[in-house]
This record gives structure tokens, sequence and C-alpha cells, in this order.
């Protein structure tokens, strides 16, 4: 599969309006930035795959090209009458199998880093509904913590969406851009640092599919079975996914929007959500935007005493 098929298969989004630092950026066409080991796998097969597609669409082309200079009427006026050659009937069967063992043996370990959960700190369900995604903290310490994520903005009317996604931004502290169309939710998926989360999927009604790219995450969401997986996040940000499995009319309307925040965030906003959700949030909001405006401070102090 190329690149693009890839990006297209994996990601399927186009964002409008997107910060490069959270993975994605206008009109991409490539994977999205990894922030998981699991996706720096993805993408070194991508690659992999990538140059092996490239060498044999070269070697193809090179024998088309001798054939038609070789064997065209003018050179070759009285054709060979030779039915077949055992040699070439050979090679063209053992090498297309050595090629597939080659590329088969990393994507089954791709396939192993994926499934084979490592020993978790967390674990989160999360639950697919025409058309929006609900999420539980399963944990004891975190006491039923739930809620539903619905899409910002209104997916048909781009004015009254801008509007909306306005009124978001103004709420949370951030420019317009930080609240991108189609992707953004009323609630994140809020998770820590450097932390092994277990991700438990299900459907409440037909099949979904849970795909976060910069995670190297995509798992079907299947009513009656709960399937899993897992993901450790290297950084902090907002980063974000679609369902990827057609599940009917608003099945482009169902994103998922995942804030990555230090453990002390977590573990402040964990503890606040438990009483009051959206109080919670807005203490999250101000964290990070103090903390984005600190290290701006700090970038611009060093930009300075550099001149």
């Amino acid at each position: 599969m190329s690149w693009i098929a890839m990006a297209i298969a994996f990601a399927g989004v186009a964002p409008a309006a997107l910060a490069a630092e959270n993975g994605m950026s206008p009109w991409q066409l490539g994977l999205q930035r990894s922030v998981s080991d699991v996706m720096d796998y993805i993408i070194w097969f991508e690659q992999f795959t990538l140059a092996i597609i490239v060498v044999v669409v070269l070697f193809v082309l090179a024998l088309l090209i001798y054939v038609m200079v070789r064997f065209n009427a003018k050179s070759n006026p009285v054709p060979s009458k030779t039915s077949h050659n055992t040699a070439i009937e050979i090679v063209w069967t053992i090498a297309p199998i050595l090629i597939l063992v080659v590329i088969a043996v990393p994507s089954f370990r791709l396939l192993n880093k994926q499934l084979e959960i490592p020993e978790y700190e967390m674990t989160i369900k999360a639950t697919g509904y025409q058309w929006y995604w609900g999420y539980e903290y399963t944990d004891e310490n975190m006491n039923g913590l739930s809620f539903d994520a619905i899409m910002v903005g209104n997916s048909l009317d781009l004015e009254e969406d801008r509007i909306a996604r306005q009124e978001v931004a103004d709420e949370r502290g951030v420019s317009l851009n930080e609240v991108p169309r189609l992707l953004a939710n009323d609630y994140d998926l809020v998770v820590p640092v450097d932390t092994v989360v277990r991700l438990q999927i299900a459907a409440a009604d037909v099949i979904h599919a849970f795909a976060m790219p910069s995670m190297g995450v995509k798992i079907d969401a299947i009513p009656g079975r709960l399937n899993e997986t897992w993901f450790k996040a290297r950084e902090t940000g907002v980063f974000y996914g679609q369902c990827s499995e057609l599940c009917g009319k608003d099945h482009a309307f169902m994103p998922i929007s995942m804030r990555v925040v230090t453990k002390e965030q977590f573990a402040q906003w964990s503890e606040a959500a438990q009483d009051d959700i959206d109080v919670a949030n807005e203490q999250l909001w101000a964290a990070v935007a103090s903390e984005k405006k600190a290290a701006s401070a700090a970038s611009d102090a060093i930009s300075v005493a550099a001149k």
C-alpha cells in the first residue's frame, strides 16, 4: 500500500486548519506525526514497503522498455515460437513469494506490538454510538468517571460552524485554529503523558472503528464484543482522529479528540472531574494556557539573549 493510500485509510481526515505540532496540517497527504513507539514503527513500515514498491515498479518498467525495444516487429521480424521457459516461470513464482515474506515478517511484528498489551497503568473504555463516542475511566480510583464527546460545530452550515467553534475557542482561551472544523469535541479524552493506557473498544449499535493515527491506534468497535489495544503518548498536546468504519449518515462527523497532559495536570483534572467535569475542564484549560504562556515567555527571553 502506498503512503497516500495508507494516509487515506489510516487517518481518514482532511482538516481545514490545524496546528502542525498536533500532527496534522492543512491539505496533508502523509501520515500524522508520531507521538508513540507504535506509530514510529508504522511510519518505518510504510517507508519500508514504499521502497519495495518503488523497486518493483522500476524493475517492471525496465522489463517493459526492454521488451518494446528488443522484441518489436522491426527489430525482431521473425518472432520466437517458444511456448514457455521453465527457469523464468520458477523465478517469477519464487521472487514474489520472497518479497511477500520480507514484507510479512515486520508486518507480524507490528501487529504483535499493537495487540500485545504491556503492563498498563490505567484503563479507558471507548464506546461508539451513532454518531459520537462515549468514554469511561474504569479504574477504581476514577469512581466510574464517564462522559460523551459530541462534535463541536455544524457539519453543513459553515457560518454556524464558525460561530460555534469560536464560542468554544473563547471558552477555552485559545485561537479558532485550535478548535478545528469537524475534529473538535465538546469534551476531550484526557490522558496523562508517558503512561501506558489500555484502551477497551466497544459499540452500542453498529460497527465503528476507533482511529487515533498519532498514537498508532486503529481498532474496530463491534456490538457485543470488547476489543483491546494500548498506547503511550510521549508528548503533551491535543491529537485528533475519527471513526474509520462506515457507520451511517453521520459517520464523517464523529471525531476523536485526545488531550495529553502532564501527570500532575491529569491528577488534578481527574480529582475535580469526579465532582464536576465542566469545572475540571476549565481548570485544565487554564493550566495548559498558563504553561504555554510561560513556555512562550521563556522562548522569547532566550531569543532576546541570543541577539
